[in-house]
């Protein structure tokens, strides 16, 4: 995918980003305002709108994906594009001074391209060499843009201010999935998103059940994403709590 195609992808994702802040109706807000979250009426809007794209169209193409493609197969999509993302994986860690770790990411990306059939087989996992998982917004906080406000992107989904950016720089700037995407067209593109998509099936059912969706993922992320960054496991708020707090509001009827 060309610089122009990810201008005008950046372009319409900001068109729906004006189109939902007008048009959306927002979740009905069940747990307290999180101070990590000042826009949080914004956002819930957002939420709303992904959650109708992915009912009406990207939550069906997983399931189809899921029940029809055999387990081999998903095995060697997802570890094909896995390795994909090595290489910018690889640059990140060395940006946070992780040499080793960069060095050892690097390998990874090489020997699966050469023995693992362009990466369809997770060969260097086979002979135990380490597997990273780190971006531009990790990069970031690294060289001090540590706090940064939660917010809700069409059609990517949760992130901070620091995370989009480091995002649409990556759609931008990285060349391995540049060359990649231009020599394959959207239909490469696609298929990574259904898989992706494919793999948090599982979730469905807990995430209905949640006493607020909205919430459960905005905490559940921003505690994977401190873990993540700063290595500190961030307590999720005591929803049943919440329950019992409305509960309790309830006036008991007169005898």
């Amino acid at each position: 995918m060309n610089r122009f195609h990810h201008l005008l992808k950046a372009a319409l994702s900001f068109a729906a980003l004006i189109l939902v802040v007008g048009c959306a109706s927002a979740p009905k807000q069940l747990t307290a305002p999180s101070p990590d979250d000042p826009w949080e009426s914004t956002n819930r809007s957002i939420y709303a709108f992904n959650q109708t794209v992915d009912r009406t169209l990207l939550r069906p193409v997983a399931h189809t994906y899921d029940r029809i493609t055999p387990k081999p197969a998903k095995a060697g999509i997802s570890n094909f594009f896995d390795n994909l993302a090595s290489p910018w994986i690889s640059g990140n860690l060395f940006l946070q001074g992780r040499f080793t770790a960069g060095s050892e990411q690097f390998g990874r990306f090489l020997i699966n391209t050469v023995y693992g059939v362009g990466g369809l087989f997770d060969v260097a996992d086979q002979n135990n060499l380490p597997d990273y998982d780190t971006d531009l917004g990790v990069t970031l906080a690294y060289w001090g843009w540590k706090n940064s406000r939660f917010i809700m992107l069409p059609f990517f989904g949760p992130a901070t201010v620091r995370d989009g950016f480091g995002q649409v720089t990556e759609m931008v700037i990285d060349p391995v999935d540049q060359a990649f995407r231009d020599r394959t067209g959207p239909g490469m593109i696609a298929l990574d998103v259904v898989q992706i998509r494919a793999g948090f099936l599982g979730l469905d059912q807990t995430l209905e059940e949640a006493y607020d969706p909205y919430a459960f993922v905005r905490d559940g992320w921003l505690q994977r994403r401190n873990f993540q960054i700063f290595g500190e496991e961030a307590g999720m708020p005591d929803y049943d709590a919440f329950l019992e707090d409305d509960f309790e509001d309830i006036p008991e009827e007169a005898p």
